[in-house]
């Protein structure tokens, strides 16, 4: 008997339908994979069947029963968020038990000892490097996700635990400690839905699959009788060539940026070129100090030592600013908290760059900025119903790719990307790419800072990698082979030096 059952759903906003007819089935025991292109529709999906939001049609049975006429049933729905959403300021313990009554401490008195002994059995279970009595900002980020997971696990009465993007913040050893957690709560008769774009991921852990695309059921299939391929077709509409390189076409020219002995929060003696044209990789385990090196450069920390120089001249160090006034533009992997303004719209987005461009004597050329932005829109395939649509109402991969026009109305000269497909289609991943790549032959530097080797190895013409906050190598891509990049990322290759 199926545990949870959707028929029919359908959602419409003004202008837009979310869900037109879709059905959903899940099984207790079964991981269940919900895949689709950015857009699809799965968070509305999602939010409907977690009772967010109210369909307009359709029907949603929790164990036989109808949860629009009680809906107290959702509460046998656990879902963990892709995005991290805890109280920073408060312990693991209190994290995972709040809201205080539903976990049993409620009352006049909250007996922090009981939620303490209580919190380090599900600490033990999932594998966690913390305190029940630690504060959650002062725990990793892998622990903060395995603590959204806790939270969720922590509910008695729940029977669906859904899992959006997981895995974006892990190690690979920590996401395969999270898929053995993952499979023994299903063998503890729990139905997981599984959401994520990483296609090793979803033919590692699914057992069936549905497939939304434009807001309808595709359908729903067994994992046994997929392939890679297939399932792109599925969600995109599209053939997609999995073989399909994004390497500039043109041969890089001279050397733009140059960094020397740089040393910062994170990382230290840091040393590397970036040539015109050219896009270069970084690669790392979580923690390596890939970021740390790119913010500092880009002036968000101040170096402690060393210089960096773009086009020969020195960039002054803890000024973004400056930075940006040199040329160089750097797109933070946290889009949602340091890329766009959530509250304004897609044209107030891509026009905060470039106001200087649209004012004359103090005053904004509407006209200007309406065919400047719509322009942008195009160039980029910003897919949104209105340039007036607030952007956090765009799918993640709508958002990057806005965030990109915005940032080459700059013009700039080296452009850093940090982790720029997290939590995109595959589908985008490619447009993505293809922007990189035509970017690169117009002549900037790209730095592409990723966690996924065949991202890496799609993209760049060289990959860097970083061990233990510093560089340990530098690699032409076309020549060397997988166990030797990744050998080098966990430390126990020999480094090598490619100019």
């Amino acid at each position: 008997m199926s545990f949870l059952k959707v028929e029919g759903i359908r959602k419409e906003y003004p202008g837009v339908v979310a869900l037109d007819r879709v059905d959903l089935t899940l099984e207790p025991g079964r991981i269940h994979i919900l895949a689709g292109e950015n857009g699809a529709g799965k968070s509305t999906l999602i939010k409907t069947i977690t009772g967010l939001v109210t369909p307009d049609a359709g029907s949603i049975d929790i164990e036989g029963e109808d949860a629009l006429a009680n809906r107290a049933l959702f509460s046998k729905i656990a879902y963990v968020p892709q995005e991290l959403n805890l109280f920073a300021s408060m312990t693991v313990a209190e994290n995972m038990f709040m809201p205080f009554g539903r976990a049993g401490f409620g009352g006049l008195a909250v007996s922090r000892r009981a939620m303490k002994v209580a919190a380090g059995k599900f600490i033990e279970r999932f594998g966690m490097h913390c305190r029940a009595d630690q504060s959650v900002s002062g725990i990793s980020v892998p622990d903060q996700q395995l603590l959204q997971i806790a939270r969720a696990a922590s509910r008695d009465s729940f029977g669906v635990l859904i899992l959006d993007e997981p895995t974006s913040s892990l190690t690979a050893n920590e996401t395969q400690h999270l898929f053995c957690i993952i499979r023994q709560l299903c063998a503890e008769g729990v139905a997981i839905v599984f959401v994520s774009h990483k296609m090793e991921e979803i033919f590692e852990l699914g057992d069936t699959v549905t497939v939304l695309r434009n807001g309808r059921s595709v359908g729903t299939y067994s994992m046994t009788d997929m392939t890679e391929s297939r399932l792109i077709h599925l969600m995109s509409g599209n053939s997609i060539s999995l073989e399909e390189r994004f390497q500039p076409r043109r041969e890089a020219g001279e050397v733009l940026l140059s960094v020397e002995g740089l040393a910062g929060p994170g990382f230290s003696d840091a040393n590397f070129s970036v040539r015109r044209g050219e896009i270069v990789g970084f690669a790392g385990l979580v923690g390596a100090g890939r970021s740390e090196l790119m913010q500092t450069m880009f002036g968000y920390y101040r170096a402690t030592d060393g210089k960096c120089l773009l086009d020969g001249a020195a960039i002054p160090p803890g000024r973004t600013d400056k930075a940006v006034a040199a040329g160089m533009v750097y797109l933070s992997e946290e889009r949602k908290h340091h890329g766009i303004f959530p509250l304004l719209s897609v044209r107030e987005n891509i026009g905060a760059s470039i106001m200087d461009q649209l004012t004359r004597g103090g005053v904004i050329s509407g006209r200007k900025e309406q065919n400047r932005i719509k322009n942008i829109v195009r160039d980029f395939d910003v897919r949104t119903s209105s340039v007036e649509k607030s952007i956090k109402f765009l799918s993640g991969g709508n958002q990057q790719k806005a965030i990109i026009g915005r940032a080459m109305a700059r013009r700039p000269k080296i452009l850093i990307f940090d982790e720029p497909t997290k939590g995109i289609d595959i589908g985008t991943k490619f447009q993505i790419y293809k922007i990189m790549q035509e970017l690169a032959e117009e002549g900037a530097g790209i730095i592409l800072v990723s966690s996924e080797m065949a991202e890496l190895q799609r993209c760049a013409c060289r990959i860097v990698t970083m061990y233990d906050r510093r560089i340990n190598g530098s690699f032409d891509q076309a020549s060397t082979d997988v166990n030797t990049l990744v050998g080098a990322i966990i430390g126990v290759q020999e480094s090598r030096h490619v100019a």
